[in-house]
């Protein structure tokens, strides 16, 4: 009993427990792998947001282990993420006024918010949460962060100084400013952007961040490249974190909360498209809410162990997948290998260039570069063609935190008008007696004395006023008059809403004056007690309620025989 709690709880101590031997090799090999992609990276992102490149190896160590033990992917690489530290940047940087230390213990404060979050939104399975944010602002969102990291890494590529902090300013000002280039700087930046892509050419498989990494570091070391304007890592400390006492307001915090449940929104949501994508290939399935909380857990271990927030490493997953990695063991090697050059190689990691980190960056967050994607929209669906380059354009124009709040308000406004305005239909029979929309190109034929109606959107007090309008429009419109308006109940009964009940004793009032009877086909249990509930006294000549569409057709067509048998 005690070992299915634990196991329930953490389930990937479960597989840990169950490993079998032959997996290790395939594991070793991806684990050294992803720990050389993640070491240079992990570093550019830290530099990313402006506090000690060593911090970044802290928000890979424990946040891997934590995975590895509570999440359910079994190839699944969390660490430092484009997207999470443009958001934490965004938050803290405007709060610590210049300050590095409080800026990292921001960081680090707005990580434990963060992981607390996904905690308790998992304690209430808000798992399924994970669809908020809809793909179209997921693609202009990483869109928009991916521009705005690039520019962001250009002063440091060339060497400039004195550029606008604003996004549009900087783009503007650039053309001049790059008058100023530090031409060692850009000679340095080149030779790495030349080990990248000859390695990326060359030998697909390697590792090329790190391969270029060790290039530009062996050359800064040995020349000692600061001596001629070079800009390096410098002093990174040693050894493992030391916790700094807070050097901030505590009022502060309360102007992280809102960042951080953004922060726990897009890191999950870019979690669960991860993790869903490599299950499916590999033939097994994730669950939502358990791994809300593994997120949580690896985020909060992330701020103890002072680092910053962790999400999906996409990349870094599709490293582990493609070498043949099985288990999360992976995770466990990669941090080990990550802890112990944290451990014995620091000195040599002070001397790498910031150019060559920039470079890396720019490299690295170039995937995350979609606009075909976006621009692909605009044939296929144009509402969400303007959803995606809305949120990109808000995410460059107002940063990202608000431009994502901006994305989230019009997301919701557009589904609110599909729900409030929704669609709607008429229904016939073809041939094979089949209940099909009609459409002006189709054969489908209404039925005698019926007109069938289908309203596509759960009925609700803002909507059921244009619901009772289409109804009547569609009667009157009609070149012969119906007997009967059969509605599609199972569509749009969903609940009971006294408004909804009060505007259909309305709208049999009017159709009775017309001769028409209303018909709701579906749902008969649960209509005709939220009917009573609502006091809906009627008789059969006024309101039928009938469990499907078929049904009412053979009921209607059976009392019209009926009543031609009588006439005769």
């Amino acid at each position: 009993m005690l070992w299915e709690r634990l196991h329930r709880w953490m389930p990937g101590l479960g597989n840990l427990c169950h490993y079998r031997k032959e997996y290790l090799s395939h594991d070793i090999r991806a684990g050294l792998s992803v720990a050389a992609v993640a070491l240079p990276v992990a570093i550019a992102y830290a530099e990313l947001m402006g506090i000690s490149a060593i911090i970044g190896l802290y928000a890979c160590i424990l946040p891997m282990f934590a995975y590895a033990l509570f999440g359910t992917s079994r190839q699944l690489i969390v660490g430092p993420d484009a997207a999470t530290c443009a958001v934490i940047a965004a938050a803290v940087t405007p709060l610590a006024l210049g300050n590095e230390h409080i800026r990292w213990q921001l960081a680090i404060v707005m990580t434990l918010m963060t992981g607390f979050w996904c905690i308790l939104a998992s304690h209430f399975r808000l798992g399924a949460f994970a669809d908020f944010l809809s793909r179209p602002i997921l693609k202009g969102f990483m869109n928009g962060v991916a521009i705005t990291i690039i520019a962001d890494q250009i002063s440091k590529v060339f060497g400039l100084s004195g550029l606008p902090a604003e996004l549009i300013e900087r783009l503007i000002a650039l053309p001049h400013k790059l008058l100023e280039s530090d031409w060692p700087t850009v000679g340095m930046s080149a030779i790495t952007l030349l080990v990248l892509l000859c390695v990326r050419v060359i030998r697909p498989s390697w590792p090329a961040p790190l391969m270029a990494m060790v290039v530009a570091t062996y050359i800064s070391w040995q020349f000692e490249l600061n001596q001629y304007g070079i800009q390096i890592v410098g002093n990174m400390g040693t050894g493992l974190p030391i916790v700094p006492m807070p050097e901030f307001e505590f009022g502060i915090l309360r102007d992280l909360v809102v960042p951080s449940i953004n922060l726990a929104v897009i890191s999950f949501v870019s979690f669960m498209m991860t993790a869903r994508s490599f299950a499916t290939k590999n033939g097994y399935q994730v669950d939502a809410d358990l791994e809300l909380r593994a997120l949580g857990i690896a985020n909060i271990a992330s701020s103890l162990s002072q680092g910053f927030a962790v999400s999906a490493a996409s990349s870094r997953t599709a490293v582990n997948d493609s070498i043949g990695g099985k288990t999360q063991m992976v995770s466990m090697i990669a941090a080990i290998a990550i802890l112990l050059v944290l451990l014995f190689m620091t000195t040599f990691l002070t001397h790498i260039p910031l150019s060559s980190l920039g470079i890396v960056l720019i490299f690295s967050t170039w995937s995350l570069l979609g606009l075909k994607n976006i621009w692909a929209y605009r044939k296929r669906n144009r509402q969400a063609f303007i959803l995606s380059i809305f949120t990109l354009v808000a995410v460059l124009l107002v940063g990202v935190i608000d431009g994502v709040g901006f994305a989230v308000l019009l997301g919701l406004l557009q589904f609110l008008r599909i729900i409030f305005r929704p669609s709607d239909q008429l229904l016939g029979v073809n041939e094979h007696g089949m209940v099909r929309s009609i459409h002006q190109d189709s054969d489908i034929k209404p039925v005698d004395s019926i007109m069938m109606y289908r309203f596509n959107s759960p009925l609700t007090y803002f909507n059921v006023g244009y619901f009772k309008k289409r109804a009547l429009q569609h009667v009157e419109r009609a070149p012969n008059r119906p007997a009967w308006l059969v509605v599609d109940a199972t569509v749009s009964f969903t609940y009971d809403d006294v408004s909804v009940f009060a505007v259909l004793d309305e709208l049999i009032t009017e159709l009775k004056e017309k001769g028409v009877t209303l018909v709701l086909a579906g749902r008969r249990t649960e209509l005709n007690y939220w009917i009573k509930q609502n006091k809906l006294s009627r008789s059969d000549e006024d309101l039928i309620v009938v469990p499907d569409l078929y049904f009412a057709i053979r009921m209607i067509q059976s009392k019209l025989q009926i009543e031609e048998k009588q006439t005769k």
